[in-house]
């Protein structure tokens, strides 16, 4: 067998030889944990994937398996000391069987992530369709699709500036993505209220698309890099670039392994939870006298593993006047994960279902997670009775509530 890479986005021998298979991943990874499959743990992903570059192995169904079941969380390289980088490979991998393994399921998924959620006007179908989805109980019919809590389908508008900022502060581009623009529009304009409240320039380009995260995730490299390439020219003016979705923000901070003029903006990429805490540490932004209640705080994968950041949420929480208690101290994956629970359903209800549990034992009834999809999957696992909500949302609605700040018109 002398099977070869295919694709320039492939798993380099540089990239694979830095695991050196010494097993502190395995604790972390959830589809380990749940299997205790060698095949299922990042350092036997890593031995397929080498064995595949060398030519042992070829990209066949035990390949794709491997591939396709593992999550992409990224809790391993949080832990690795060899500082794999297990997500770039990972969508090497990905990449490859998309070239070596086409199926009419896998173009039919890229034309839907590299071109329906690019377009704005058939998001817009596609929401509609959801919500009557939601309404008839077809997710009785298909699992884990149509009723993930969607709310406030009304999109933000377009281009926008605030000329009186204060002086000095940097212009902030909004990626307003392609779910958290149609569902989650609150949680933009909610970043947008405090980012203007603090005195900075606001900027939502018109022309700006889906930042190609679950592109990219899946192996359509060349739809994730035709994305990357139209947000690299929206945002070419911006001193920083904001999103409010954690799996957004830390696919924005890897444009530069997609594209070699995307470092530019892959050094300016923030995600909201940091500005914001930011700002509050700054003095722009105030720290409001406790309320004395709880907020179960769930850290999603792509904050916490893949961008570090997990004190900013719990500061901009605490600024609300809320008393913080973590979801899952372990940090394993709700079993979101992007499209995941749509392709593996059962695995991702399994890992839903965990972090449910884990949240009811807190008895909290207020959860805070700063991604759509996390946010998503636990509203579909914590029943009735439970908000699950951006930080940013909460530390604004508290603002309001003190002071009575109402919207920027």
């Amino acid at each position: 067998m002398t099977t070869s890479w295919r694709t320039d986005f492939a798993p380099t021998v540089a990239e694979l030889n830095t695991c050196v298979a010494c097993g502190l991943c395995l604790p972390h990874c959830p589809t380990f944990r749940l299997t205790g499959l060698e095949t299922a743990s990042p350092r036997g992903r890593i031995a397929a994937m080498r064995a595949v570059g060398e030519g042992v192995l070829e990209v066949d169904a035990d390949f794709e398996e491997a591939m396709t079941f593992c999550l992409n969380c990224r809790a391993c390289e949080a832990v690795c000391p060899s500082l794999v980088p297990f997500g770039r490979m990972m969508e090497g991998a990905r990449a490859e069987l998309a070239a070596s393994r086409p199926s009419w399921r896998r173009r039919a998924r890229h034309f839907v992530l590299g071109r329906i959620l690019s377009d704005r006007r058939s998001m817009r179908v596609l929401s509609d369709f959801l919500r009557l989805g939601q309404r008839l109980r077809f997710d009785r019919i298909v699992p884990g699709m149509a009723s993930r809590g969607l709310r406030g389908l009304r999109p933000l508008g377009t281009t926008r500036r605030r000329p009186t900022a204060r002086s000095g502060s940097p212009r902030i581009g909004l990626l307003v993505g392609c779910v958290m623009d149609r569902w989650f529009a609150g949680v933009n304009q909610a970043a947008i209220d405090l980012l203007e409240l603090a005195g900075c320039e606001v900027e939502v380009p018109a022309d700006q698309v889906c930042c190609g995260a679950l592109a990219v995730h899946d192996g359509a490299v060349g739809a994730g890099r035709r994305l990357a390439q139209r947000n690299v020219s929206a945002f070419a003016e911006v001193d920083v670039l904001v999103a409010t979705a954690a799996g957004c923000s830390a696919h924005l901070k890897g444009y530069e392994q997609l594209l070699a003029q995307g470092s530019d903006i892959a050094a300016k990429a923030r995600d909201v939870t940091e500005i914001i805490a930011g700002l509050i540490d700054e003095g722009r932004l105030p720290v409001l006298a406790s309320r004395g209640e709880e907020v179960v705080v769930h850290d999603p994968c792509h904050l916490r593993h893949a961008q570090r950041i997990t004190a900013a949420p719990r500061r901009i929480l605490a600024a609300a006047g809320y008393e913080t208690v973590d979801a899952d101290p372990e940090g394993l994956c709700c079993g979101a994960a992007g499209i995941y629970s749509l392709l593996r359903p059962a695995t991702s209800h399994q890992l839903g279902k965990r972090l449910a549990a884990a949240v009811h034992r807190h008895g909290g009834r207020v959860v805070a997670s700063a991604n759509p999809g996390c946010e998503m999957q636990l509203r579909a696992h914590l029943g009735t009775g439970f908000r699950v909500v951006h930080p940013v949302e909460l530390y604004l609605e508290a603002i309001r509530s003190r002071n009575d700040i109402h919207s920027t018109p």
